[in-house]
């Protein structure tokens, strides 16, 4: 697990958006795994800029999103698909045709999940997956108990979730209780895992995250297993951090290495 500790949420987003970058100038039909919330949104207006100077294209990128309230359209504005549309889809050469959400509003959600995995897999895989963090260590809609194994599926939403949510809804909406989310196993399936985290509400769970023990009671704990997983956080999300300057030198030695290699 590669940890970086940036001054600000600002160089957060940047550099997530410089791996995103460097890889689609690499692999022009990549295959993105996509994450809503407020967290995300700076990194994609860094994507659309590159986009509209011409330093990437999406034109043959996929893109499979982490999840979806179920019981809500596509066109429903408190939607995943509405916000990636308004977020990022609408402002960049993608065919939307290729980007994919898991479908809120499908007549059988369970039989949808699987049909989901299959997509990711027939893909030949995701190559980037970029997520965010709940304040409990939740990780696409995988609330604490999720296996640490589990695939795309129907999810309960925690009353900590739903609270935190209910800023994006009217008094008198319907705020959905259920989602259909990749599991934390799918997570785990693509190549490279990308998780930004900024203020103090995220410290604790990036704590547990990164120097806590492995366990679904902090489902993004899963990430101590991966191959490539990077935790950029700002440095109010790595207030509790024990090992907090250990990290920053890891990464300075490994900056001046790439430098050296000419990456």
């Amino acid at each position: 697990m590669q940890v970086v500790i940036l001054e600000s949420p600002e160089a957060v987003a940047e550099y997530g958006a410089h791996i995103f970058i460097r890889h689609l100038q690499k692999k022009p039909q990549a295959v993105l795994g996509l994450a809503t919330g407020s967290t995300p949104v700076a990194l994609y207006q860094k994507l659309i800029q590159a986009n509209q100077q011409g330093d990437i294209s999406f034109q043959d990128v996929t893109t499979y999103n982490l999840d979806e309230y179920l019981g809500l359209a596509g066109d429903h504005p408190q939607s995943y698909r509405y916000f990636m549309n308004q977020q990022l889809f609408d402002h960049i050469d993608i065919n939307k045709a290729n980007t994919f959400v898991p479908p809120g509003s499908a007549s059988n959600p369970i039989l949808a999940c699987d049909e989901y995995e299959q997509m990711i897999e027939q893909s030949g895989g995701i190559d980037i997956q970029l997520l965010g963090i709940g304040r409990n260590g939740h990780i696409g809609f995988n609330e604490p108990s999720s296996g640490l194994l589990s695939r795309t599926r129907v999810k309960t939403l925690t009353q900590a979730t739903i609270d935190d949510n209910a800023r994006f809804f009217s008094a008198d909406e319907y705020q959905p209780h259920l989602s259909i989310t990749m599991g934390i196993g799918t997570i785990q399936d693509s190549q490279q895992v990308v998780l930004l985290a900024t203020g103090s509400g995220k410290a604790d769970a990036i704590y547990r995250t990164v120097e806590g023990p492995m366990s679904a009671s902090c489902p993004a704990s899963a990430l101590q297993m991966h191959q490539n997983a990077v935790i950029v956080i700002d440095e109010e999300a790595a207030a509790q951090l024990e090992h907090k300057e250990f990290y920053k030198h890891i990464e300075r030695e490994n900056q001046t290495l790439l430098a050296q290699l000419g990456y």
